[in-house]
């Protein structure tokens, strides 16, 4: 296993990186001449469609020692507590839900077999909406390899620390940090550091992207600069492994007599990256009212509607709270958006019990939520000074899509059938009187 300070990374998002493990293994002027260096093969690996305009198309040239399809014929694989939109299992309730974290398993469990779906929406055929999972494992994948065709895939670790061995190097991710890796690249997932949790976003729609700052200006939420890419990095290895493909909602299974971590030389902006999301430059009202979470965006998958997005992945992190008067918590609202919020440590301000880290809440279409009664009547009397919010590190999944729940989600011991109890002591405080 790699030593993660040993890693160096490519930096810039969406950048033309060019990356060689040996010297010379990029060929220079062109991307696929009659013979590359080192006798390698050149696969073009596109993650956007080859018209996609020039801003946003995405795709990388690989070099390896093998082109992809030197494989074996995919067999079908039971897929668990695995689960792909739409979902038909159980009735879509629009009640509002929350779950504590889902246990760390005790027998020996990879990051394949310990993926349970919560929620979904869309259809990841017709390539809109996303799959909500949780990952829970303690062991690494070995030799055995994942890629998913259904959707890019958003890691946000909530308790221990991946390795992530993907065809164009190698990610380390902790928790607070975020990684993404592209529909259809090929990767296994190590644990340097024992057991893991945490969130994954599976986007079906629109490759995740900036958001644009508007009148922000030039500076401002999470910077270009700060996101992270691999190196390249390659194993000429053969034995006896396995590829496992998520496709069309299902797992297949094909055997491989090499390993497929065999790119020796890249260039392309298709590629896994992380960004550490202490680096997100987080603006705030400095004056009056509570602004919109759409001010903490990191990342977004837009849809075929301006402005109202596949996805929006959005935190809350430790920051600055010094508007006057001013309800500083989020205040009561019904959105057109579908919500799903985790925590990854700390406490989240509007739910100061009961929101564990680990844990998720799903407030779905014009269903009504917001603080609980306690917080209400503390941030109605408080007196209004800065204050800082250290201890947090909140996130959303915000989706134009009513989000459903699967039956394990309906029917888990971890989901909190109180949870509507957080607002039961709420009281009428009108008097008729200004």
């Amino acid at each position: 296993m790699i030593d993660p300070s040993e890693l160096h990374y490519l930096t810039g998002f969406g950048n033309e990186h060019e990356t060689e493990a040996l010297p010379g293994a990029l060929p220079v002027g062109r991307f696929a001449p009659q013979q590359c260096p080192y006798k390698l093969y050149a696969e073009q690996f596109s993650n956007t469609a080859f018209t996609a305009p020039r801003a946003t198309n995405r795709r990388t040239w690989t070099y390896r020692i093998r082109p992809s399809i030197a494989m074996g014929d995919f067999r079908p694989l039971d897929a668990g507590l695995l689960r792909t939109a739409p979902i038909t299992e159980a009735p879509c309730p629009p009640n509002v839900m929350r779950w504590d974290a889902l246990p760390i398993p005790e027998t020996p469990t990879d990051f394949l077999q310990g993926l349970t779906t919560v929620a979904a929406n869309g259809d990841a055929r017709t390539q809109t909406g996303i799959g909500i999972h949780v990952y829970t494992a303690n062991r690494g994948m070995g030799q055995r390899f994942f890629y998913c065709a259904d959707g890019e895939l958003l890691f946000v670790p909530q308790a221990g620390e991946l390795l992530a061995y993907t065809e164009l190097g190698v990610l380390h991710v902790k928790p607070g940090e975020i990684m993404v890796i592209p529909r259809g690249i090929k990767f296994k997932i190590e644990l340097p550091g024992g057991p893991v949790r945490g969130y994954l976003c599976e986007n079906y729609g629109a490759p995740l992207q900036l958001p644009e700052r508007g009148p922000v200006g030039a500076n401002g939420y999470a910077n270009d600069r700060d996101f992270q890419y691999p190196v390249a990095r390659f194993e000429d290895v053969e034995g006896e492994y396995t590829l496992v493909a998520k496709f069309c909602g299902g797992l297949h299974q094909a055997p491989l007599d090499h390993s497929p971590l065999d790119v020796v030389a890249w260039v392309g902006n298709a590629a896994p990256y992380k960004y550490d999301l202490a680096r997100f430059n987080v603006i705030n009202t400095v004056s009056y009212d509570h602004p919109d979470p759409s001010i903490f965006t990191v990342l977004t998958a837009p849809s075929d509607t301006a402005g109202v997005a596949n996805v929006d992945f959005v935190i809350f992190p430790p920051r600055w709270m010094v508007a006057e008067d001013t309800f500083r918590p989020p205040w009561y609202h019904r959105n057109i958006m579908s919500e799903f919020m985790g925590l990854i440590r700390g406490v989240y301000d509007a739910k100061e019990k009961g929101f564990e880290p680990g844990g998720m809440s799903l407030h779905n279409c014009m269903t009504p939520h917001g603080p609980e009664a306690g917080v209400f009547e503390k941030a109605s009397n408080a007196t209004l000074a800065p204050q800082r919010y250290t201890n947090t590190l909140a996130f959303m999944f915000e989706s134009r899509y009513v989000i459903a729940p699967t039956r394990f989600a309906l029917e888990t011991p971890a989901r909190q059938k109180d949870y509507l109890d957080c607002w039961g002591t709420l009281k009428k405080f009108f008097n008729g009187q200004r």
